[in-house]
């Protein structure tokens, strides 16, 4: 299972043992179980700390177990092979067992520890998925650290009818004690605060104790870690508050066009961010959720950021690089069929719908792009473009074409998303040209359509937005307010793309620079700081 390559690497990695490790398999006679026994054979003959046994008795086969010998009560199981994207699930599953420490914070392993309660958590992946991996290893370091939670983590694919059972149309998908829990992508942070339910409380008192910044960034993706690392470098304070840091990174696959850099995939940028900003010693701060902006009263004066979970951040200046998200269509049945057949993920769900007829909404790179990829999965694609001509690269328009198992309709405007009360079946859309309403039979609708900009919290604040929403700046990513300044996604620059954004970052804090140099602080923030 493993080549000259990987074993050699799981061979290193398992140097840091610091105690044996028990891998329990529940086997058949299926090509799968023999696979997995030859995975775990192969790790066991790494390291004399593993040892495999194959006497499991789960109702799901094959699977395995991955367990401390000294406290089995912690322990995480594999339902398939975790290979893939989850490869690296499955190395540090083992480290953990095997009393390696985690690189995560302190006070999370301790809330993780100190959780009440019987939590039984079952995860469904698929091997495609770049969403995944975090769910999968967040699950299982809250596994192996608290003996009250099980994680067990279901590959997709080997499982099928479980997953039609079940109605899982989009992954990562989470259950806890079999009811739903979660879907989407979530890291340990998220499950603990879901399930603890003073942790938003305790973590806004820890946040409004904390003394102004000189200069706050709201957002975590590229524009705002590229502004955060600029400002710090000048010697400013500097915090970095995020929803979610990494932002479009988090879903976004190959990338190809960085400069110097040939290729790297969206959470792999994301995670080399997040270094950088622990290397320029800015206090970065996860989950939260920007609600409201309250600007100074005077020049050099301090602005406020209200979150939802009720901490207020205070700044000189400010850099607002909130991002954007997908649009949705805004159609009936789209909520109701959101990850029941309605997805916005082609790598995470497409094996999903493997053998079955699709559709992809929006005609631009994004959407056909996507219609390329799920043409190789799926049993049939139907693209379907509001306008009357695709708006996509000619290279990818040619490679669409050129598929038998897609069909292309231009002035297509989508009225309807159609459901049998659980799951998708078809959508309805009108021929902008004649105004005739067609049916289409479909298993899965995957959404293309653009971006919009995360700015609603800023529409009472008094800062100028344009009729799309987007942050209205000047050319030094200065906005209509002194001392707040925006950049990427979600302002108006014209061009939504990671280079443009991290370039944005840095001009919007050159600029936040050069304000604070050219006005005093007031008495406000002197007493402040």
């Amino acid at each position: 299972m493993l080549d000259t390559a990987m074993t050699q690497q799981l061979k290193q990695y398992l140097a840091n043992l610091r105690e044996p490790i028990e891998l329990v398999a529940t086997l058949g006679d299926d090509a799968k179980s023999a696979q997995t026994r030859e995975l775990l054979e192969e790790i066991a003959a790494l390291h004399d700390m593993v040892s495999a046994g194959f006497d499991g008795t789960d109702e799901r086969v094959p699977s395995f177990v991955i367990r401390r010998a000294s406290d089995p009560q912690k322990w995480v199981r594999f339902a398939g092979l975790p290979m893939g994207h989850e490869f690296t699930s499955l190395v540090l599953a083992l480290l953990w067992a095997g009393g390696h420490p985690p690189k995560v914070d302190a006070d999370l392993l301790e809330q993780a520890e100190r959780l009440e309660g019987d939590f039984a958590f079952e995860m469904f992946f698929s091997l495609s998925c770049h969403n995944c991996p975090d769910v999968v290893q967040a699950l299982t370091l809250l596994a192996l650290t608290n003996s009250r939670v099980t994680a067990t983590l279901v590959e997709g694919g080997t499982f099928k009818d479980e997953v039609e059972r079940r109605d899982i149309m989009a992954v990562p998908a989470t259950f806890l004690n079999g009811e739903p829990f979660y879907n989407g992508k979530i890291d340990l942070a998220g499950i603990l605060a879901k399930l603890d339910t003073g942790a938003d409380a305790r973590e806004a008192e820890k946040l409004n104790a904390m003394d102004p910044f000189e200069v706050l960034v709201v957002g975590g993706g590229p524009s705002g870690v590229s502004a955060s690392i600029y400002t710090a470098r000048k010697g400013f304070r500097t915090g970095i508050a995020a929803e979610r840091f990494g932002g479009q990174l988090q879903d976004t696959l190959g990338i190809e066009n960085l400069p110097g850099t040939s290729y790297t995939e969206g959470p792999k940028l994301s995670d080399d961010l997040a270094k950088q900003v622990a290397d320029n010693t800015i206090e970065r701060m996860d989950r939260l959720q920007a609600e409201e902006l309250v600007p100074a009263k005077v020049r050099g004066g301090l602005h406020t950021v209200r979150f939802a979970n009720g901490a207020e951040l205070k700044a000189r200046a400010l850099i607002l690089a909130t991002g954007a998200r997908w649009r949705n269509l805004g159609v009936p049945g789209e909520q109701e069929y959101r990850n029941k057949g309605v997805a916005y993920c082609p790598h995470c769900d497409g094996p999903l719908f493997k053998g079955k007829r699709i559709a992809v909404i929006g005609g631009g790179n994004s959407g056909v792009e996507a219609a390329i990829d799920l043409a190789k999965i799926v049993d049939h694609v139907t693209l379907l473009e509001f306008a009357d001509s695709l708006r996509a690269d000619e290279v990818l328009q040619a490679k669409l074409r050129s598929m038998d198992n897609v069909d292309i309709i231009v002035n297509a405007a989508t009225t309807r998303v159609n459901g049998d009360g659980k799951r998708v079946t078809g959508l309805t859309y009108k021929d902008r040209a004649t105004d005739a309403e067609h049916d289409i039979e479909l298993a899965g609708i995957f959404v293309q359509i653009g971006l919009v900009p995360n700015t609603e919290w800023l529409k009472d604040s008094g800062l100028a937005l344009s009729e799309h929403g987007e942050i209205e700046i000047a050319k030094d990513g200065a906005t209509n307010i002194p001392g707040i300044y925006a950049s990427g996604d979600a302002t108006t620059v014209p061009f939504k793309q990671i280079v443009v954004a991290m370039g944005a970052g840095s001009k919007a804090a050159l600029g936040a620079f050069d304000y604070l140099i050219r006005n005093e602080a007031t008495d406000e923030v002197a007493q402040a700081a």
